[in-house]
């Protein structure tokens, strides 16, 4: 499939990549622990399965592109300590919630998961089982980072009942590795990769990045073509988001030294282009599996979801999250974590939970999620179903997302008919621009940028 370049640098504007609405930007303090506590109270004989989130914010060194909530240390200390506080904020939620509730689903993310030494990764699995009923065939999915890991890692992950890795490669060109301090050498890769099949994970993901310094054509078609050698089951492809003023560590990568819009254009090109000759479906939103996956299936059968974790089979779960920065999720509340390290720690040795600021939908925010969530997943809106779920007339609910929508479709985004929205081929590229349409936030100003770009 070939993209009009023109297309690209028309749709290359900033956006939400929606992994809730509203988006973070929009939560406020003014939903706290009080609240929170409440809605836990709500919600806590529902019978919704759960969902855990795990952050582990450490890394042993400062990766220049890195957009999470993380800190670099070689001070061990401070991962101790942080295990003892997230035990504690792990014992005062389970208290709260039904012993009868099910998890479904577990995933460690970060920072570097596998930061941890391998006893505390036992330990803390070990812990996480003792206070919640998981299920037999729970999906429990890590990040790994290839660096620093040894076997003892891979052999502990699958001793704590982990499924599903997902690898932190990047790219594998040396100069693009040593420019945003990330050297991880192609052989080290595939030896951490070779550790994880022989451990018998037999799903592993892999995290790839463009836009990054120096990043060329030809040098990522190198990385794709080792990297497709491999055969990871799953492929995840960012975009590198250079935001300085939200991360101030990316000041550290030099503006002159990023591909310019044409080039990243071509990177675009050219991991479509390769991906799919390799095999690989692409669902939307970066992200690719191969053609017998789960998320390929469910995508088919209408049951795929989406949420802070990404694309997910588990739609009927409420998330818990645990750690610095995690975002929970029941159906009509978003709870973040206080984002920073000494905040979080110092409200759960108080005895507190660490919600720092949330928000609960209302009904129009329920409506467009589900509009938002249709065309994300199912890559359609059935505009009579919706209309009958909420009790509404759709043109008229959304006669400014039809009238948006109406231009995106003379571009060849989305087909529009009387009853149905659908997201062409050539629109999976653009899927951010297709919801962003539904948005009534993007309305609103904000104080500065805080969205990556689209494209």
């Amino acid at each position: 499939m070939r993209i009009a370049p023109s297309l690209l640098e028309k749709y290359s504007k900033p956006g939400p990549r929606y992994t809730s609405y509203p988006t973070a930007p929009y939560f406020t303090e003014a939903f706290g622990e009080r609240e929170w506590r409440e809605e836990i109270a709500r919600t806590r004989d529902d019978g919704r399965g759960l969902s855990l989130y795990i952050h582990i914010p450490f890394c042993d060194t400062l990766c220049y592109y890195c957009g999470c909530n993380m800190v670099a240390t070689h001070d061990y200390a401070k991962a101790s300590r942080y295990l003892d506080v997230l035990e504690q904020e792990v014992d005062r939620v389970a208290t709260l919630l039904s012993p009868t509730r099910q998890v479904e689903q577990l995933h460690w993310g970060g920072g570097t998961p596998t930061y941890l030494h391998p006893d505390d990764i036992r330990r803390l699995a070990a812990h996480l089982r003792s206070r919640f009923r998981f299920a037999e065939e729970v999906e429990a999915g890590c990040e790994v980072d290839p660096r620093e890991l040894t076997r003892d890692h891979v052999t502990a992950l699958r001793e704590a009942g982990f499924n599903r890795l997902s690898l932190g490669v990047q790219d594998l060109d040396e100069r693009v590795q040593r420019a945003v301090n990330r050297v991880q050498p192609e052989a080290l890769v595939r030896e951490v990769y070779g550790w994880m099949r022989e451990a018998g994970f037999a799903s592993i993901n892999m995290d790839l990045m463009v836009g990054l310094p120096h990043q060329t054509v030809e040098s990522f078609a190198a990385t794709l073509d080792k990297v497709i050698d491999m055969g990871p089951d799953r492929l995840a492809v960012f975009s590198y988001a250079h935001v300085p003023w939200l991360k101030k560590h990316q000041k550290l990568i030099s503006e002159a030294d990023l591909p310019d819009f044409p080039t990243r254009i071509r990177l675009q090109q050219l991991m479509l282009e390769r991906l799919t000759a390799a095999g690989y479906v692409y669902i939307g939103m970066d992200h690719f599996a191969r053609p017998g996956d789960e998320l390929v299936k469910a995508q088919a059968t209408h049951t795929l979801h989406r949420n802070f974790q990404g694309y997910t089979t588990h739609k009927d779960c409420d998330i818990y999250a645990f750690g610095v920065s995690a975002i929970s999720q029941t159906e009509e509340v978003y709870v973040q974590n206080c984002k920073r390290l000494v905040d979080y720690q110092a409200r759960i040795e108080a005895g507190r939970l660490a919600v720092e600021r949330g928000v609960r939908v209302t009904r129009d925010d329920r409506i467009r999620r589900d509009a938002i969530l249709s065309l994300m997943c199912d890559l359609a809106l059935d505009r009579s179903a919706l209309a009958e779920q909420w009790g509404i007339d759709f043109d008229a609910y959304f006669a400014d997302s039809l009238q948006e929508l109406s231009k995106l479709a003379a571009d060849g985004l989305v087909e529009l008919t009387s009853d149905m929205i659908r997201v062409t081929e050539l629109g999976r590229i653009f899927l951010r621009n297709i919801a962003m349409c539904f948005d009534a936030y993007l309305k609103q100003p904000l104080a500065q940028p805080r969205y990556s770009r689209t494209v």
